[in-house]
């Protein structure tokens, strides 16, 4: 019988998928039936065709990385706090994140992220 996967490894596999832009390897990390919100309740996507949809596009940001900054879990959940550098309607920059996962069976069931404002990169001929 296959080990399992640790939620803490899951998460940390998904973020490097992300990382790469590897949308089947990121997806591989969402179980069919996943929810992704905007903490606390907002439902952004639901099912793995939505959520693949949704990062299908953010993928297509050149400067797109999410750093880790800190990981911690208990039982089945995993709470990141993460800097993510993004390219928004106003131009680069990046945004404070708390992602919090929820993983069954090897996979993300419910995903749960905080989003800070955005800080923009600043014009360096000033």
């Amino acid at each position: 019988m296959e080990h399992q996967i640790e939620p803490a490894e899951v998460v940390r596999k998904q973020l490097e998928a992300y990382n790469a832009k590897d949308i089947d390897a990121f997806m591989s990390f969402w179980a069919e039936d996943a929810q992704f919100f905007a903490f606390p309740s907002e439902l952004l996507a639901e099912g793995a065709e939505q959520i693949r949809k949704r990062h299908v596009a953010r993928f297509k940001e050149p400067n797109l990385f999410g750093h880790l900054i800190s990981r911690m879990s208990v039982g089945n959940l995993v709470v990141d706090r993460e800097v993510v550098t993004r390219t928004f309607p106003e131009g680069p920059g990046r945004v404070d994140v708390i992602a919090i996962y929820e993983v069954d069976g090897g996979t993300i069931s419910k995903a749960w992220f905080k989003v800070g404002p955005p800080v923009l990169d600043t014009a360096s001929s000033r």
